[in-house]
């Protein structure tokens, strides 16, 4: 064969090889995701604070109050998620201005409740009308003035418990706003006690009209207990903890990142939604808790995609059940005002 000819089809094969290993290679690489999108929605249209209340009256999430690095505030505004847009409504009165205070709604009102002022521990309690667009003080918080509290509403009725008073606390009352009155929950009344750890700074869900008390921190340690409490019965009930505790089962092996304080959580379509917080270090990851199974999924393995604000304690979150918002927060030297949804079903590519 002709020396020439020989060394052009030598270069030929080689030419296909190569494109076909190019093709190949092209075909085979896949494209790796993150499980959820968090998209940007209207900013706060308040000073950027942390430590606010907020509460949800007929799908309007509402934030109040809380502390913007120079004072504490009273302010209140309402966010409409269809139109995606902030308007603000009545202040608190100034002597009522507090950060760290806890919010709920019951029956198209919605409720204001202990918190700090810089100088004391609060107990009164504030009820607003968005039709008559005003507050009105209500019978003071039945336990002793604290801040850090958690809060969630069933029914009728609104809860709040735990906290900090200079001391750690894990007590309950329920407050029922037609006859503005509070009860202690200990049992005395059909209603159980709490039985879990003391704590400031956790958080509550409802789902299906099961209240969810998750996270918190008790003398310098961040609390892992979990626990329910179903009103038709007046029962706690706790559930698995959220750490690596069980040493005969795996499911809790990834737990390691759940436990926090000062996190937000809302609810999608059934399921709770836990994020942002600190454990030492701000926190920007996301956790899912299924009632159905008693168990969390998480970001263990990288496959769910970071809250994308800055990291930070002290947000509020509120959900309209198929929609879960992140808004405010700080960290040690700054002090936000940006909103996120999350959006739990796409995926963003890495």
């Amino acid at each position: 064969m002709n020396v020439l000819l020989y060394l052009k089809k030598m270069k030929k094969l080689l030419l296909i090889g190569c494109f076909a290993t190019l093709t190949f290679s092209a075909c085979t690489e896949e494209d790796t995701y993150t499980q959820g999108v968090w998209e940007q929605r209207s900013d706060f249209d308040g000073v950027a604070r942390n430590d606010a209340a907020s509460f949800m009256i007929d799908g309007d999430g509402y934030v109040c109050c809380g502390y913007d690095g120079d004072e504490r505030l009273n302010d209140l505004w309402r966010y409409n998620v269809s139109s995606n847009s902030w308007t603000q409504r009545a202040s608190l009165p100034e002597s009522a201005a507090r950060n760290a205070a806890v919010g709920f709604s019951v029956n198209g009102k919605g409720y204001i409740t202990t918190g700090y002022n810089g100088n004391a521990y609060l107990k009164d309690t504030w009820e607003y009308d968005p039709t008559s667009n005003k507050w009105t003080q209500k019978a003071d918080f039945a336990g002793s003035g604290r801040y850090y509290a958690l809060s969630f509403s069933i029914g009728n009725y609104g809860y709040v418990g735990t906290g900090y008073d200079k001391n750690y606390l894990k007590d309950f009352y329920r407050y029922d706003p037609v006859n503005d009155k509070w009860e202690i929950m200990d049992g005395t009344n059909g209603i159980n006690s709490f039985s879990g750890q003391k704590r400031r700074g956790g958080s509550a869900f409802v789902i299906n009209n099961i209240a969810y008390v998750v996270g918190g921190q008790s003398n310098g340690s961040y609390c892992d207990d979990f626990w329910k409490f179903d009103p038709s019965k007046g029962t706690w009930t706790a559930l698995r903890d959220i750490a690596d505790n069980n040493d005969d089962e795996d499911y809790d092996d990834d737990y390691a990142g759940i436990a926090r304080e000062r996190a937000v959580t809302f609810v999608i379509d059934g399921k709770a939604y836990l994020t942002s917080g600190t454990s030492g270090t701000l926190k920007t990851d996301y956790w899912i808790y299924d009632p159905s199974t008693d168990l969390w999924s998480g970001d263990s393995d990288d496959d769910y995609t970071p809250f994308e604000g800055s990291a930070r304690a002290g947000a509020v979150g509120f959900s309209t059940g198929t929609k879960g918002f992140v808004v405010t927060g700080g960290s040690s030297s700054l002090y936000f005002d940006d909103m996120w949804e999350l959006l739990p079903y796409e995926k963003e590519e890495d």
